[in-house]
Formats: structure tokens, C-alpha cells, sequence
């Protein structure tokens, strides 16, 4: 047998340059085109804030009011750029204090960089003034982190959270960096990722289950095809439309996934989950092959799991394969980037029209029309609905405005109601529930995209959660509308105490400030409606304004969203009342 020789190829030799550690934090940000960064300055982070001084006209930072208005801006984002947001804090409640965001970053696939300072290594475990061992705290609620004790570690570092957190399903990743690496000098080179050993960002598609799922597809009389975030994370919006036009399937979308289609596409046949549209949930239980692509079965969508679209064949386009088969067990798994896998399955569907299938879809969207959908946006009561607020947003932006909500009913009437022509439209907090995630989101999705209009949508309850960025949008001159749909109450609770604990509204009425008052304390322009009367007119002014501007409405105090599943329900036992 013959000898082999394996040649190792001569590395170029690398130019490096002599700088400290909280230097080369900020170089390494500039080498992966960071340009706008979210964070709150503290003792621990100190010496990376000097250096972001020396380096105002690279990277503009953006002081948030909270640590986790900074983790939501982050967000906002990426969400609407598709690019990594960046969040920064200093040790202990600083880096705690990012801990929702991360964890909402991390259910909703948000790819995000966070980097917290640490006390001096030789602290470490002694209970140090601001020592919290965030590696371990943030360990189940990111997608990689890392403590970095040497500066010489630090630019492997960003260069590895920066690839993880955008590469696959992204993802939030955490660094965090001892003070004495911060001050450390070494020779510094960069170097971006491209691999890291053992992590498989797009899984390999099993040989034969793309022709699988076509057979399937092409055989079926009742499809139904159920997108999420997957289809917007993986740019794959073309391909999508594309296959659903090609074999004519009436798609539904979670709240998540809405605006990669637009709204009016004749094959959009509304949301699917708890508040979702009448139509695709109760025929979830009767099409004959459920086709999900890059969502991932929450129980928010599928209600009561055992009686979840039993009689279907379930085809699943993801792109993580731990969501396969966890919730809903599968017939066709389709692994891979939704954007390659739409684009190789389209030459193999046949074209199609299920024209009475979707004929159902339009009978039993009438009937929601005239028992729920109408009297939401076009109401003959007294008093001011949700629904007719986003309505009028819908007349004066023409479809073509970012949505960020908060959680609660306004965000299940912003899902249902907000017309979108564009994708990474919807921002909102999904898995996770977030209240206090709309106005700091919608600063960071404002930064990112200046050029498009941002209504920020919030209830009285999750605007008090974070109404102190204020501030930051006063501070930045971000251009964001502020609405704030007030009813007094933390709403969906009430509606749940209502409904299901005989109308005991315990600690849930609100008794509110004067909303105005705060917002003008902020020098950001303020109205209030009360009547149906002031209210186009209050939106127009809004939409039309060039700076931020807050609008609240008060809403019906008792108003309650449907359809509705009740918790523990079959999804077709929505109720329409």
C-alpha cells in the first residue's frame, strides 16, 4: 500500500495590530458591518464605551432607558432588516436585565448579538460588586454564548456569535468579557466565521421527500398550506408564492409569518391559532393534506393536539430539525432552507385549482364577516373599537406600513386587521408573549428602515411596561407613531376573567396617567380621541406627521376579541361569541 502525504497549506502570514481587548470589541462589531448598536453603559463595560467614543463615526449607539428596551430595539431591528441587531450591558442587573429579550429572541428565531461586561477574572465566583454568572443564567434561553476571560479570545468570539446567531434558524447568541480582557493589549486580526465544527446551520433534505411531498400535494383534493417566520427568515417569499399560485392552495399563516404574501393575495385565507380567522381553523380538521412550511406547531396554533387535523397527511418544510415530529407528528419531512426546498419542489406539483375547496374558505369567511369582522371595523355602537383604529391606519398607509405590536388584544386585532403589501411587515412578540415589546421594537425597526412608515401599537398595560423609552425616541428623533389603544384594563385577561372566572376582574383595571401629559413631558407631539368623529382625522394628522407623534384612543372598556379557541380546545371549536 502505498504511502500518503498530507501538505498543509502555507497560511498567509497575518497582519495584526497591537490594541486592547475593548478596542478590538468594537473593531470586531465595525468588521461585521454593525453600524447601529442598543445598550446601557456601566462599570463592567466601561472601557468598550471609551473606545465607542473614539469611533462615534463608525458605529452610532443608541442609549436605550432600559436594558431590555435595548434587547427589544435590537430586535425590531433585525426583524425588519434581516441583519443581526446588537445589544450591549454592563455586568449583573445590566446583563439580567436583557435576559426577556433574549429569551423572546431565542423563540421567535430572532438573530441577535449580545455582549455583556464581566467582572475582573480574578472575581469571578466571589460575589463581586455586579457579578451574576450570566453564561450559566442565559444558557437555556440563547442559542450559543460564551464567557471570554483573554483578549486575545475575543475576536474568535464575535466572529463565531455573529455567524451562529444569522446562520440556520437564528437565533440570539451572548459573549461575555471580563473587565481585565476588556484592558488587555494584544495583536489583533480578524477574521469572519464560515463553520464551527459539529453545528449544522442548514440540515441536509432526506433524499426522496421532496417527491414525496409532491405526490402528496399533487394526489390531494382538500390541501391546506399553514406558513410561519420561516418562509420571511429564509427570504423565500418568491418561491412560496410561486408554489402556492402553481398548485392553487388556500394558505393560512400564524402571526408570525404574516406580510410575506400580501394580505389581498387571492389564495391568503387569514390566521390560524386563537384568535386567528374562522375559515382555516375549522378546516384544518377536514382538508386532507396540511402543508406547513417553517412554522413550528405551536400550541397556540394547533389547540387540543390529539384532535389537531388527524385525518390529514402532514407534510413539514423546516429548517430545524428538533421541531420535527416534537408537537405534530409528520408524513413528509422536508429539512432544509425554505428557499431551496420551495424552489426544488416547484418543477414537481403539478398545476392546479382546488376551486370548491377554496369556495369553503370564502363561505365561512362571510359568516365572520357579518358576525364578528364587520362590527370590529365598521361599528354602529357607541363606543371606539381596536379594529376601526387599525382600519384607519390601513386607509392612511396605504398597507405600506411596519406594524410593531405589543401583546394582548390590540395585538391579535393588529394581526387580524393590519393590511401589508410588503414582507417583514408584522413585528411582534410571538412565542413568548412580551408585553412591553412594542415601542423600544419599533424604534430599533424606525433606525433600520428610516424610509418607511412604524406605527407602534400598544395597550394602556404593556406601554406602562416600557413607556420610559420615550426618551430614546425623543433622544434619536426616531420618527415613530406611538398609538396606544386604552380600555382601562389589561384587556385579554379581562376577557379571559370574563369569559371563564364568572367576570371577577381581579387586578386587572388599570387607572392610567394622563398618557398626553407624558408624551409631551417626552416633546413628542400628542393627541387623544374619544369620538368616532376626531378619529380619521387624528390618524391622518399622524400618519402625515415627519416627526414622532403619540396618538391614544380610548377604546370600549368591555370589548372582547373573537373567534376565540378556548385553552385545551379543538381548533375547529372556535367560537364566533
Amino acid at each position: 500500500m502505498e504511502t500518503q502525504t498530507i501538505k498543509n497549506k502555507e497560511k498567509a502570514t497575518k497582519t495584526t495590530e497591537r490594541i486592547s481587548g475593548s478596542e478590538a470589541i468594537v473593531r470586531c462589531l465595525i468588521e461585521e458591518g454593525v453600524k447601529i448598536l442598543y445598550g446601557y453603559p456601566g462599570g463592567a463595560i466601561m472601557p468598550v464605551y471609551d473606545e465607542l467614543y473614539k469611533y462615534q463615526d463608525k458605529i452610532h449607539h443608541v442609549l436605550t432607558r432600559h436594558e431590555q428596551g435595548a434587547t427589544h430595539s435590537a430586535q425590531g431591528y433585525a426583524r425588519i432588516s434581516g441583519e443581526v441587531g446588537v445589544a450591549m450591558a454592563t455586568s449583573g442587573p445590566g446583563a439580567t436585565n436583557l435576559i426577556t429579550g433574549i429569551a423572546d429572541a431565542q423563540i421567535d428565531s430572532t438573530p441577535m448579538v449580545c455582549i455583556t461586561g464581566q467582572v475582573f477574572s480574578h472575581l469571578l465566583g466571589s460575589d463581586a460588586f455586579q457579578e451574576t454568572d450570566i453564561v450559566g443564567i442565559s444558557t437555556p434561553v440563547t442559542k450559543w454564548n460564551c464567557q471570554v476571560t483573554k483578549a486575545s479570545d475575543i475576536p474568535e468570539a464575535i466572529a463565531k456569535a455573529f455567524y451562529i446567531a444569522k446562520s440556520g434558524r437564528p437565533g440570539p447568541v451572548l459573549i461575555d468579557i471580563t473587565k481585565d480582557a476588556q484592558m488587555e493589549m494584544f495583536d489583533f486580526s480578524y477574521e469572519k466565521c464560515t463553520k464551527v465544527r459539529s453545528y449544522v446551520p442548514i440540515p441536509k433534505t432526506v433524499e426522496g421527500s421532496l417527491e414525496a411531498a409532491a405526490k402528496l400535494i399533487n394526489e390531494a383534493k382538500k390541501p391546506l398550506v399553514v406558513w410561519g417566520q420561516g418562509v420571511i427568515l429564509g427570504k423565500a417569499e418568491e418561491a412560496f408564492k410561486a408554489v402556492i399560485e402553481k398548485a392553487g392552495i388556500p394558505s393560512a399563516w400564524t402571526i408570525l409569518g404574516v406580510s410575506a404574501i400580501p394580505t389581498k393575495h387571492p389564495l391568503n385565507v387569514g390566521m390560524v391559532g386563537m384568535h386567528g380567522n374562522y375559515a382555516p381553523n375549522v378546516l384544518t380538521n377536514e382538508c386532507d393534506v396540511l402543508i406547513a412550511i417553517g412554522m413550528r406547531f405551536d400550541d397556540r396554533v394547533t389547540g387540543k393536539l390529539d384532535e389537531y387535523a388527524t385525518q390529514a397527511k402532514i407534510i413539514h418544510f423546516e429548517i430545524d430539525p428538533a421541531e420535527v415530529d416534537k408537537n405534530v407528528k409528520t408524513d413528509v419531512a422536508v429539512l432544509g432552507d425554505a428557499k431551496a426546498s420551495l424552489e426544488a419542489i416547484l418543477p414537481l406539483i403539478n398545476e392546479n385549482s382546488h376551486t370548491d375547496w377554496h369556495q369553503k374558505f370564502k363561505d365561512l369567511y362571510a359568516i365572520e364577516y357579518e358576525k364578528v369582522i364587520k362590527d370590529d371595523i365598521h361599528p354602529t355602537k357607541e363606543g371606539l373599537t381596536m379594529g376601526e383604529v387599525l382600519n384607519q391606519i390601513n386607509t392612511y398607509s396605504n398597507g405600506d406600513a411596519a406594524i410593531v405590536s405589543d401583546v394582548g388584544q390590540h395585538q391579535m386585532i393588529a394581526c387580524r386587521y393590519a393590511e401589508f403589501n410588503k414582507t417583514k411587515s408584522n413585528i411582534t412578540s410571538g412565542g413568548l408573549g412580551t408585553m412591553g415589546f412594542g415601542l423600544p421594537a419599533a424604534i430599533g425597526a424606525k433606525m433600520a428602515a428610516p424610509d418607511r412608515e412604524v406605527v407602534s401599537i400598544s395597550g394602556d398595560g404593556g406601554y406602562q411596561m416600557t413607556i420610559q423609552e420615550l426618551g430614546t425616541i425623543f433622544q434619536q428623533k426616531a420618527a415613530v407613531k406611538v398609538v396606544v389603544l386604552n380600555n382601562d384594563f389589561l384587556g385579554m385577561v379581562r376577557q379571559w376573567q370574563q369569559l371563564f372566572f364568572d367576570k371577577r376582574y381581579a387586578s386587572t383595571e388599570m387607572v392610567n396617567p394622563n398618557f398626553v401629559a407624558i408624551a409631551e413631558g417626552y416633546y413628542i407631539k400628542a393627541r387623544k380621541v374619544t369620538k368616532r368623529a376626531d378619529l380619521a382625522e387624528a390618524v391622518k394628522e399622524m400618519m402625515e406627521s415627519k416627526e414622532a407623534y403619540f396618538l391614544e384612543v380610548c377604546v370600549e372598556k368591555e370589548g372582547n376579541v373573537f373567534p376565540m379557541i378556548p385553552t385545551g380546545a379543538s381548533v375547529s371549536d372556535i367560537r364566533l361569541a
